[in-house]
C-alpha cells in the first residue's frame, strides 16, 4: 500500500510539473511565475554556469518584442527565486535598462551574443530613473532578483547557456 502510494504522489508530482530527480548542481526548477506577465511574456528555460562551473536553472520570461522590453519588470512586487527576465536584442550593442515603476531590486547581467557574461550590476535600486548600461556590446541582459549572482557565483567567467530557452 505504501509503495502504491509513493508512486501516485510522484506520478502527481511529475504531471504538475515537479522534476523527478534534480542533480545537485541544478538549481530547483520554477514552476510558479509572476501573474501580472503571464499571457504577456512567452516563457522558457535558462541555464546558467556559474563561474565554478555549476549549472543553474531558471524560469524566464522572453522579453523579445519592443513593447515587451519597455515593459520589463514594471510593477512587479515578488518574483520567485528561480524566475527572472531575459531581454533578447536582434542587435548586438550597447545596452541600457532603468528601475522606473520596477519595485523589486535585481541584479542586471549583460552577456553577449555567446551567451559570456560581459558585466553585472547588482542590487539595482528600485524605481531609479538611472540608467545602467552595459560596458560594451550585448545581445541579451538577464534581470534575477538581487542578491542571485552573487549567491550563485555568477560573474564575469560564467555563460547563459542559450540553447535551453529553444528546447
Amino acid at each position: 500500500m505504501a509503495r502504491i502510494l509513493l508512486i501516485l504522489l510522484a506520478t502527481s508530482l511529475i504531471a504538475c510539473g515537479v522534476p523527478a530527480e534534480i542533480g545537485h548542481s541544478t538549481t530547483t526548477h520554477a514552476t510558479e511565475g509572476v501573474a501580472s506577465l503571464e499571457g504577456n511574456f512567452e516563457r522558457g528555460t535558462l541555464i546558467i554556469e556559474s563561474n565554478d562551473g555549476e549549472l543553474h536553472e531558471f524560469s524566464v520570461y522572453l522579453a523579445t518584442e519592443f513593447e515587451q522590453q519597455r515593459r520589463g519588470l514594471m510593477f512587479v512586487r515578488k518574483m520567485p527565486a528561480n524566475v527572472g527576465m531575459l531581454f533578447t536584442y536582434e542587435d548586438n550593442g550597447l545596452h541600457s535598462m532603468w528601475m522606473k515603476n520596477t519595485y523589486i531590486p535585481l541584479d542586471l547581467i549583460f552577456a553577449r551574443s555567446d551567451g559570456t557574461v560581459s558585466s553585472i550590476i547588482h542590487d539595482a535600486i528600485p524605481l531609479s530613473r538611472d540608467s545602467r548600461g552595459s560596458i560594451e556590446p550585448v545581445s541579451y541582459v538577464l534581470e534575477l532578483n538581487a542578491g542571485t549572482s552573487r549567491r550563485l557565483n555568477i560573474g564575469d567567467n560564467s555563460r547563459l547557456i542559450l540553447d535551453a530557452i529553444n528546447d
